[in-house]
């Protein structure tokens, strides 16, 4: 896994090292069952704090793109990669707007116009 983070980026290491994961799994380099590199050997290559890693890996498994399985390591979820790579680009979306001065509430209702 080739994971690379940017250093000028405002939002916390976690969120970035999520937010490359999913981009990993919304482009199919992991699928469904496919394990994921030790948190540790992640963090190495990354070159930051191993609970920096496990904390993106815990949002990760609570949004159900992850699971976490004793002895087995952590897995991608079924079904994941389309939801993951929404998400990620629905992050995106929401910095965009922010940046452009508009809140998440003012995007939520420009969404809400669409339908």
């Amino acid at each position: 896994m080739l994971l690379t983070l940017d250093l000028n980026d405002p939002r916390p290491l976690h969120e970035q090292v999520a937010g490359a994961i999913r981009r990993a799994i919304g482009e199919g380099s992991y699928g469904p069952g496919d394990r994921l590199p030790p948190a540790r050997d992640m963090a190495d290559a990354l070159g930051i704090n191993a609970n920096t890693v496990l904390r993106a890996l815990r949002d990760l498994r609570d949004e159900g793109v992850l699971e976490f399985r004793r002895g087995r390591g952590v897995s991608v979820v079924g079904g994941a990669g389309s939801r993951a790579l929404v998400v990620q680009r629905a992050r995106d979306l929401l910095d965009y707007a922010e940046r452009h001065g508009y809140s998440r509430d003012d995007l939520i209702e420009m969404v809400q116009g669409l339908s």
